[in-house]
């Protein structure tokens, strides 16, 4: 028998997806992020350590933070705050709420569909946050913990629910930048970082096919040398690290705007830290502070459908990407892993799931059609002579209620056992009930292709051409 080879020989959970065709033969130049891009954490004890940060910060602040602790289980990536009613919610693709919590409590079903039956998450409107990355997690948590506090009359600050997410963000967006944070990761990078030995054959494979690749993150440069040292240079050919991969580094991005304005560029001086402005392009082997992408483009000298960037955060990264610049995207989804690997050990009980849902459509069907023809006998405007009486359509119907009422519960348990993959609370990532999540819109719309790891390409290497499933409607059956 053939063994598997490239593509084929990738494990189900680390196969690269395509939502649009992408012809990496045609890519030039691929840019990456770094932060949960070429290097991921263990996003339960990072989201934990920034939590502690920003809890200290509020607390010195005069909030009330007191006993508050981080639960990583609480949220997920993916998920919605709704500012107006200090909610967090899931929808669908099409922005219908499908679960929510008030705080860090569940709505139930009917109190749900009370506050939301009239209402459609729209992202474009200032009163929704979506939460486009693993970095949300602990910002999404206290900030709904806070909201019980505020509920419980806890909190003596004039504040709305706006008012106290934008409290929360700000100190978030202060525990990142601060130095505190990332030097505690820096001391301990085993215990935060989650090591990938095959991420650097993956990255040589397309530089030596003679794709130029760029670093280009929001995190500064002290940062980024440390994480990248630590994350590649063990894994290199002897005498080489991870400077030698890059022909261009550029940190503290600024992204989104990196790719919307322009941003003035420095050159980091290495040996002093120093920052020296750059009035020309940019050259091979240097590293760079700030800048934007039009410089980007004018040091590649290729057209915007010829560079792949690749990153995790759905706005910042593949959203604004793709629609201003029409750049190539890919999306990294690490937790697509353990929701794969989870769907792969429920198929057969997918497998029975259908089977009961067929058999329940189909008694429906009959059960509805059963009905109407009742209904035309009683009221006598269709009658048909030659079918059953009303007599035997009773008894008929009393069987089907008596057929669903049997077959109700075996549905309703594996459909539960289906709705908690990926996430007990809330689910798999990309569904939102029998439909698409609005995670999962965002990334058909804005990424050419996704996958869990930048490691995976190694699988498909630089010359694959990666072509999505046939799209299908209703009616395709």
């Amino acid at each position: 028998m053939t063994q598997p080879t490239g593509a084929s020989a990738a494990p189900i959970q680390r196969r690269v997806f395509a939502n649009r065709t992408l012809n990496l033969r045609a890519v030039k130049a691929i840019g990456c992020d770094m932060d949960y891009t070429l290097i991921h954490y263990r996003h339960d004890l990072w989201e934990r350590r920034a939590y502690e940060h920003v809890v200290r910060r509020m607390g010195e602040g005069g909030w009330p933070v007191s006993g508050l602790a981080f639960d990583h289980e609480f949220a997920t990536r993916g998920l919605i705050i709704d500012l107006e009613l200090g909610n967090l919610v899931k929808a669908s693709r099409f922005g219908f709420v499908l679960r929510a919590c008030h705080g860090t409590r569940v709505l139930a079903h009917d109190e749900q569909r009370q506050v939301y039956s009239r209402v459609l998450v729209d992202l474009s409107e200032p009163r929704w946050v979506f939460l486009n990355t693993l970095f949300s997690l602990s910002e999404a948590t206290l900030y709904a913990q806070l909201v019980d506090r505020l509920d419980a009359g806890q909190i003596t600050h004039p504040v709305g629910y706006r008012d106290l997410y934008e409290a929360v963000r700000s100190s978030v967006n202060v525990a990142h930048m601060e130095g505190a944070l990332k030097a505690d990761i820096m001391r301990d990078p085993d215990t935060f970082v989650v090591p990938d030995p095959e991420l650097p054959l993956a990255l040589l494979d397309l530089k030596h096919s003679g794709k130029t690749l760029l670093l280009i993150t929001n995190s500064e440069w002290t940062y980024t040398q440390a994480m990248m040292s630590y994350a590649f240079d063990r894994h290199l050919p002897k005498g080489q690290t991870f400077r030698d991969l890059f022909d261009v580094i550029m940190v503290e991005a600024r992204k989104p705007e990196f790719f919307t304005a322009s941003n003035p560029l420095y050159e980091v001086m290495e040996d002093s830290g120093l920052l020296k402005p750059v009035a020309g392009t940019l050259e091979r082997g240097r590293v760079y502070y700030g800048g934007n992408a039009r410089s980007v483009e004018k040091f590649l000298g290729v057209p915007g459908e010829e560079i792949l960037y690749i990153g995790d955060h759905v706005y910042a990264d593949v959203h604004v990407t793709k629609d201003v610049l029409r750049w190539r995207t890919a999306l990294i989804v690490r937790e697509l892993e353990d929701e794969i690997l989870a769907a792969d050990r429920f198929k057969a009980k997918q497998a029975e799931l259908t089977r009961l849902m067929a058999q329940k459509i189909e008694l429906e069907q009959e059960q509805a059609w059963l009905r109407l023809c009742l209904q035309r006998i009683e009221h006598g405007y269709a009658p048909d002579a030659a079918g059953p009486n009303s007599t035997k359509i009773k008894a008929s119907l009393h069987e089907l209620r008596s057929a669903l009422a049997e077959l109700d519960p075996k549905v309703a348990a594996l459909a539960q056992e289906a709705a908690e993959l990926g996430h007990r609370g809330w689910g798999p990532l990309m569904r939102a009930g029998s439909d698409k999540s609005r995670m999962a819109r965002q990334l058909e719309r804005y990424a050419d292709v996704y996958t869990s790891r930048v490691s995976n390409l190694r699988y498909y290497g630089p010359f694959a051409y990666l072509r999505p499933p046939q799209s299908k409607l209703p009616h395709d059956q």
